[in-house]
């Protein structure tokens, strides 16, 4: 059985620049278990469970490089932001490299 020929949907370079640093995988990861955090309170897990000492700055810029790529939504409440993860974007790395599909034809 041969597999239909689509042509793939274009992930936004933006999305690849944001998971290629770890710093950013890591934040990504944090949002994965709590979602919905400050940046205080991402920078505090940061260096408390990785022993990631990036200021806050840092951090911050960390964020608005995965905000840009679609892959954190922020929501303000007051003086404070949270941050939470949104993984739709992958979608665009699953569709144009599937995780299942068929082995072809020997």
């Amino acid at each position: 059985m041969h597999l239909p020929i689509t042509v793939p949907v274009e992930a936004d370079p933006d999305l690849f620049k944001a998971l290629g640093d770890a710093t950013r995988r890591t934040i990504l990861d944090e949002l994965i278990d709590r979602d919905g955090q400050t940046l205080f309170e991402i920078c505090g897990r940061l260096t408390m469970k990785h022993n990631l000492t990036s200021s806050r700055q840092a951090i911050s810029q960390h964020l608005a490089v995965l905000e840009q790529a679609g892959l954190v939504r922020t929501r303000r409440q007051g003086r404070y932001k949270f941050h939470h993860i949104d993984t739709g974007p992958l979608r665009s790395i699953v569709e144009r490299w599937p995780i299942d599909r068929e082995a072809p034809d020997p």
